[in-house]
Parts: C-alpha cells; sequence; structure tokens
C-alpha cells in the first residue's frame, strides 16, 4: 500500500484572470476530491449565473465579494489527498496591491505553481511573483502555461513562453523550474493527460505534484531545536523530571549527542528524547519532543539547542529581507517586538538600505519609506541575540516577524541574509 502521509504545500499564483481557481476547481474536480453537498451547492449557483456547465472557479472563491467580483482577495487555503500524497493549496491572489497575501500564503510552501496566459506570455505580475517565489527560496516552481485551447494547443506559444521565462528565472536562485501545458476549462493536462498536445511528453500537473521529490527540501544538515517551555511535572513518576519542549526546526538529534544551548554556550550530552508516544532514540523537523540532558543548566523560552559543532550565528544586528504587511507605514526608529522561532525580543529598523522595485526588479536606495506592499533590504538591532541562519540554509530560523507593540499587529515578514 502507497505511503500517503506526506505532505506537499503548494501556491498558486498568477495574474487576474489567468486561471488559478478555476485551475484549483479542475484538480479537486477531476481528483474526486470535492463533497457532494459543494458540487451541489456549486452547480445551482453556476446555473443562477447562466453558466452551461460547472464553474470551477467557485470552488475556491470562498469570499462573497471574490465571487462577486470575480476575483480572488485573500489567501484560500485548500486541502485535498490522492492515495499519493496529501495537499495543502494555498491560492493567493494576482493584484499587485496584495504582494503581501503572496507573501504570507508561500511563505511555507514546497512548490510554487505559476499561471501564465498562453495568449499573453510572460507579464510584469509573472515576474513578480517569480521573483517573490525566489526570495521565499521556495524549492520547485511549475509554470502552468494555461488556456492552451484559445492558442490551438500550439506547440510553438508554448515554446516561446518558455524562453521568455528562461530568460528571468535566470536571474533567480530556483533549483527546480517546469513547464506543463494546460487547459484548465477543459482539463488538459491537470489530472489526466491532453489528447491535443500530444507534442508534449512530460506527465500532467497532478502526477508532477503527486511525485516530486520534497524530502530533500528540509533542512537535515544543521540541527536547531528552539525551546518553547521547560517541563516540570513534579508528578510521582517524574520526581525530578527536567525536560525541554519545543519542535525541531532542523537537523536530526540523537540520545548522547554533544549539544551546546545558545545563547549561554553551556554545553551538556542528550541524556533522552521524549514524545507523547514514549521515549525516541532520534528527532528530526518537525517533531515535536521533549529533551533531557545530562547536566542541569538554566534553559528557558527562546533559548536554542544546537549541536556543538555546528551553530548558528548569535546576534542583535541582522540583515533582512523585509515584506511590509500593515496599512501603515514604518516608523523610523520606533520599537517592534520581533519574533524568531520561539524567541521574542524588542528591535528597532535603523535603516533601510534599498526598496525593490518589485516590477522592474531594480533596487532603490533613495526612497527609504516603508508601506504596505514593499520588499526592502533593511538592517535590524535587537535587545538579546537572536539565533539564526541564514533564510537559503534554513527556512525556519532564518525567518522573522515584526509585531507592533501599540496595536499587536504584526507588521512585516522578514527573511535573513
Amino acid at each position: 500500500m502507497l505511503d500517503n502521509n506526506q505532505l506537499l504545500r503548494f501556491t498558486t499564483a498568477g495574474s487576474v484572470d489567468d486561471g488559478k481557481s478555476t485551475l484549483i476547481g479542475r484538480l479537486l474536480y477531476d481528483s474526486k476530491s470535492i463533497f457532494e453537498d459543494q458540487l451541489e451547492a456549486i452547480e445551482s449557483t453556476s446555473k443562477k449565473k447562466g453558466h452551461e456547465g460547472v464553474d470551477l472557479a467557485l470552488f475556491t472563491d470562498g469570499l462573497r465579494d471574490e465571487r462577486e467580483q470575480g476575483i480572488t482577495i485573500d489567501v484560500a487555503y485548500r486541502y485535498f489527498t490522492t492515495p499519493k500524497r496529501k495537499f495543502i493549496i494555498a491560492d493567493t491572489p494576482g493584484h499587485i496591491q496584495y504582494t503581501r497575501n503572496m507573501v504570507t500564503g508561500a511563505s511555507t510552501a514546497n512548490v510554487a505553481t505559476i499561471l501564465v496566459d498562453a495568449r499573453h506570455g510572460v507579464i510584469e505580475q509573472t515576474k513578480r511573483h517569480a521573483f517573490i517565489a525566489s526570495l521565499l527560496q521556495i524549492p520547485h516552481i511549475i509554470v502552468c502555461i494555461n488556456k492552451m485551447d484559445l492558442v490551438d494547443f500550439s506547440e510553438e506559444a508554448y515554446n516561446n513562453i518558455v524562453s521568455q521565462f528562461e530568460s528571468i528565472s535566470s536571474k533567480m536562485l530556483v533549483k527546480d523550474i517546469r513547464f506543463i501545458p494546460i487547459s484548465a476549462l477543459l482539463g488538459d493536462n491537470v489530472v489526466n493527460r491532453s489528447e491535443h498536445m500530444s507534442w508534449y511528453q512530460g506527465a500532467p500537473l497532478l502526477h508532477t505534484l503527486e511525485t516530486m521529490h520534497i524530502s530533500s527540501d528540509v533542512n537535515k544538515v544543521d540541527a536547531r531545536f528552539p525551546v518553547q517551555t521547560v517541563l516540570r511535572p513534579q508528578s510521582e513518576d517524574f520526581r525530578d523530571y527536567r525536560g525541554y519542549a519545543g519542535r525541531v526546526a532542523s537537523g536530526i538529534f540523537r540520545k548522547d549527542d554533544e549539544v551546546t544551548v545558545m545563547p549561554s554556550g553551556f554545553t551538556s550530552k542528550i541524556k533522552s528524547i521524549d514524545t507523547f508516544e514514549g521515549e525516541v532514540n532520534e528527532a528530526y523537523a518537525p517533531m515535536s519532543v521533549s529533551i533531557t540532558l545530562e547536566d542541569d543548566i538554566d534553559i528557558s523560552r527562546g533559548d536554542m539547542i544546537v549541536r556543538s559543532n555546528n551553530k548558528p550565528e548569535a546576534s542583535q544586528d541582522i540583515e533582512v529581507m523585509l515584506c511590509w504587511l500593515n496599512n501603515s507605514p514604518a516608523k523610523p526608529r520606533s520599537k517592534y517586538t520581533i519574533k524568531h522561532t520561539s524567541n521574542d525580543q524588542k528591535a528597532m529598523i535603523k535603516e533601510v538600505v534599498y526598496k525593490i522595485d518589485i516590477n522592474t526588479l531594480e533596487r532603490n536606495s533613495e526612497d527609504k519609506d516603508l508601506k504596505m506592499n514593499d520588499i526592502s533590504k533593511v538592517k535590524i538591532r535587537t535587545t538579546k541575540p537572536l539565533m539564526i541562519d541564514s533564510y537559503r540554509e534554513n527556512r525556519t530560523t532564518g525567518s522573522i516577524i515584526l509585531v507592533d507593540d501599540a496595536t499587536n499587529e504584526t507588521v512585516a515578514a522578514g527573511m535573513v541574509v
């Protein structure tokens, strides 16, 4: 029997009317992942709107505003399972004013599917989505060249778009880019192979998603364990138990490993690794465990247990690529709470180094104002050291968020450079 426990998260991005919602609807519809009552509701809405068949886009456009305007505003998450794998889809908006929604929806994705309209080719929005996908270090990109039925399933039109996209992607740090010609409306190459494009020898989209190798996407080298809480049960059975509970961010921890606690720098050995089901010999990302050590060390929430021969950088001055998420612009030298793994500290934006013009990908070092959806490189100073890796090496220990102390709103998300 196939093990379908492996979870793949993918995000869809594309310009308005590129057919993202229709594509997801087709994936769910053709892979039989829709409940009958959902199907009936959508069939009746489609009839009311005067559509002949089922309007597949209605499966994802959950907000009434989206249905009425025919656009996607919020990040819609959809879950479905096939015999081979479990999936979470983040359907992110295409409009420029929703850049921040794409950043949040794509931050945990293994795969970005970027839709391109076969009639229009690579446009500004495509470049923006590809740039954000590479900025967020999404390991795999699938470029779905949609609406092939409107260009008579032309191989030449497909090849032109592939070369257009390759000319922009050569500047980006994405290891794996694939191209699939599809018609989401008709179902060509989405779940089933297309009969109209015999010239395309690759697999359809669902098969590509089911078979894509993603276990190497997790950093297995750098062992990082941010402590969330200290467990001291004080019960008869666990009179002297002192465990450090949290979730393994990356790497592998084994019993008897020599470890260092940061930022204090004290060293010890792992005495046991405990889970809800009982003791285990090793723990790896993203397991939630409790670690006990041979020595009694003062450890609290926000500290990090790492392997002694492989430590992150402990620093109060960090450079990050920041996406500003809030309606209110950044206030110069004002205090924020920075959240990094389980560690919360006070922080200040010391300097805006440059902003990126998302349309041209040019750097602008003159404009220093951070407004909603802006992406910029900034220098941040924290009150106490954070144990950081670069985001490229480690998406968990390389990411931060900033929270406004006055309003308690999350104002920015950042990737450590």
